[in-house]
């Protein structure tokens, strides 16, 4: 496996709509392989193909106490309620910022056998899909802040916020 490089903000890439994946092959089993450990070395819980410069529809998540799992071609195909959540970015380091996502949602997709799946997901998991689904859209989760001061500078070295800012995501 390899650890890949994960494009930061303002990179024009991570703006894309990906493109579907054709077939979940050798090439795109690999690929999940190597963006899990990626996303494994860098602490995050998800990934998205666009976030190493791949303009593919594939994502990869890991759960806490869970298997990571890729899925290729995800779609969110039913949303219910709405919670205002923190949310950060591999693609936008320093930051995290408040911004609204389902309570629940229903997703498809497919995993790194072939196998088509459906999940109901609530909480972590629900974030999460709607997050990195959104990179797959060329969405990043600055785009759904609506104030400004809900975006926060933070203290990498220490974890604290430290102050409000503004971001350049384009």
């Amino acid at each position: 496996m390899a650890a890949l490089k994960v494009l930061t903000v303002p990179d024009p890439v991570l703006r894309n709509r990906s493109v579907r994946v054709p077939e979940v092959d050798r090439s795109i089993t690999r690929l999940i392989k190597d963006m899990i450990e990626t996303m494994q070395l860098e602490g995050g819980v998800g990934l998205a193909a666009p976030q190493i410069g791949k303009n593919i529809r594939l994502i990869v998540l890991h759960m806490p106490d869970e298997e990571p799992f890729g899925l290729v071609n995800p779609e969110i195909t039913k949303r219910e309620g709405d919670r205002e959540i923190l949310e950060a970015c591999l693609s936008i380091p320093g930051y995290e910022g408040l911004v609204h996502r389902s309570v629940t949602v229903t997703a498809k997709g497919i995993d790194h056998n072939g196998k088509h799946l459906r999940i109901k997901a609530s909480g972590l998991l629900a974030q999460a899909l709607e997050h990195e689904i959104d990179h797959l859209d060329g969405i990043l989760y600055p785009d759904h802040i609506e104030d400004d001061n809900k975006l926060f500078v933070i203290d990498c070295a220490s974890d604290q916020i430290s102050s409000r800012g503004n971001i350049d995501t384009q």
